[in-house]
């Protein structure tokens, strides 16, 4: 992955307020990932600049492009999501916890593109069905493929009268065993 400044946050001497990332496919590219066709979101980021730490707060709302698991049709999923980050300072780095960052003392900026990454990544669900195909306007050739492929269900018809009362012999077997222990 590549280190990008625009995510590299220098806190030494900023103030308080909130600052704003616009995510796009370039971004997913620097981190070698591919999954997305493209990438329209929007990633809103206050920083809240305490004596002893710091608190990030993201929020991000938008759209991935992506194909559908069941039609292979490209189509826009929304997304959205937020992350609270604290970070404090310490004797050395730290980032075992997903919550809780610890940077050593004397760092003057704090990188936050791969929470960034992470957040967007997870909000992305693992099964990705095109909207059409839920409410049925989507005509898509595989959706008619599949439909005509599928297993015939059989239509059951009513048994007869003299095929319910004929069991198997072995049953009444034991059914006999039953009735003479009584």
């Amino acid at each position: 992955m590549k280190v990008n400044k625009e995510f590299l946050i220098p806190f030494v001497g900023l103030k308080q307020g909130k600052h704003q990332f616009d995510i796009d496919k370039k971004f997913f590219d620097d981190f070698e990932f591919d999954e997305y066709n493209n990438v329209n979101v929007k990633v809103n980021l206050v920083l809240e600049k305490k004596s002893t730490m710091l608190e990030l707060s993201f929020k991000h709302k938008g759209t991935v492009n992506v194909p559908c698991d069941l039609s292979n049709e490209d189509f826009d999923l929304p997304i959205k999501g937020k992350l609270v980050l604290i970070v404090k300072f310490g004797d050395e780095f730290n980032n075992d916890n997903d919550e809780l960052l610890v940077l050593p003392h004397g760092e003057y900026q704090v990188d936050v593109a791969q929470y960034i990454y992470e957040m967007i990544i997870l909000s992305v669900p693992t099964k990705r069905v095109h909207p059409g195909i839920k409410d049925g306007t989507l005509d898509a050739a595989i959706l008619n493929k599949l439909e005509e492929l599928a297993p015939k269900k059989e239509q059951v018809k009513p048994k007869k009268e003299e095929e319910t009362k004929s069991t198997d012999p072995r049953w009444d077997g034991l059914k006999k065993l039953l009735t003479d222990n009584n």
